[in-house]
């Protein structure tokens, strides 16, 4: 169950690395990564999808590690890698979960792959910007807050307030990486990152190898509008969001399961935002299963 990986060409000519993982057959379920992050799979996902017949293909979004970047992409543009990808592998059908950052992105191929995104789930994902009804902000971590802060800034502000940031992923120990999240770690997530940690730091390395590129430009599409309404999206869709999340407010949970259409809602009392990454993932793996035909 060792994780393959290769490089896609995109439609316009871009590198997309690819990371495979779980079944070497079955049907496909695509992982769109979160925010500083890279398609590597965690591999507990990977097994969980191994038991179930179900190959995963996790990607890094332009910018992040092998892929090239894309100056100016949107949310919906994920659609289309997710395609490109799909087409290469020789897949027509099949699933997709994304989680934190890569939840929007998720939601892309539901609205723009409504034949091929046959299932779709996101996990902690936020609400575009601006949703009409919430405070975008209100119960988000200071470190949060002032990364948005910079997103509205423009990318040269944005770029010299990631810096260092990306840094604290670098440092030889997990100490200044922690004082960097402590404001956005409630005491159920700060309860697994023993656990989770060290995946999310290897693949923030990985994925910020060449630079700030792609965490910058994810924070911009996230402030931009995705290019899709959440209105449109008619492919299954569920939804995880955790009440003591302080990376993704529990109101953007809400809010999109009150405009996607027949969304299954999976608000739960008990998690936070690391914890979806723990433990969430079979029951969500379970969920698509049934729309996979497993």
């Amino acid at each position: 169950m060792s994780e393959r990986e290769r490089t896609v060409t995109a439609a316009d000519g871009r590198e997309l690395r690819i990371s495979e993982g779980g079944a070497r057959s079955g049907p496909v379920v695509f992982v769109l990564h979160g925010t500083p992050m890279s398609g590597s799979l965690y591999p507990a996902h990977a097994a969980d999808a191994a038991k179930r017949g179900m190959r995963l293909v996790g990607y890094d979004r332009p910018g992040y590690g092998g892929s090239t970047v894309h100056p100016g992409r949107t949310i919906a543009d994920a659609a289309a890698d997710v395609r490109a990808i799909a087409d290469d592998l020789g897949v027509e059908q099949f699933g997709v979960w994304g989680i934190s950052g890569g939840g929007p992105h998720a939601l892309a191929c539901a609205a723009l792959l409504p034949k091929r995104a046959v299932a779709v789930a996101a996990l902690a994902s936020p609400a575009p910007y601006p949703a009409p009804g919430i405070d975008w902000m209100a119960g988000t971590g200071e470190a949060n807050v002032a990364e948005f802060r910079a997103s509205m800034e423009g990318p040269e502000a944005l770029e010299g307030f990631l810096a260092p940031l990306r840094e604290a992923y670098f440092a030889p120990n997990d100490d200044r990486l922690l004082r960097d999240l402590e404001s956005l770690l409630s005491p159920v997530d700060k309860a697994v990152f023993q656990t989770i940690g060290p995946y999310l730091t290897a693949g923030a390395r990985r994925g910020l190898a060449p630079g700030v590129a792609g965490w910058r430009d994810d924070d911009l599409a996230f402030v931009r509008p995705w290019g899709f309404s959440p209105e449109e999206i008619r492919s299954p869709v569920a939804l995880w969001q955790g009440k003591h999340d302080l990376f993704v407010p529990f109101a953007h949970g809400q809010w999109l399961c009150s405009r996607i259409p027949h969304a299954a809602q999976n608000l739960t009392e008990e998690d936070g935002h690391l914890t979806l990454y723990q433990n969430r993932i079979p029951s969500v793996h379970s969920w698509l299963a049934t729309h996979l035909g497993r």
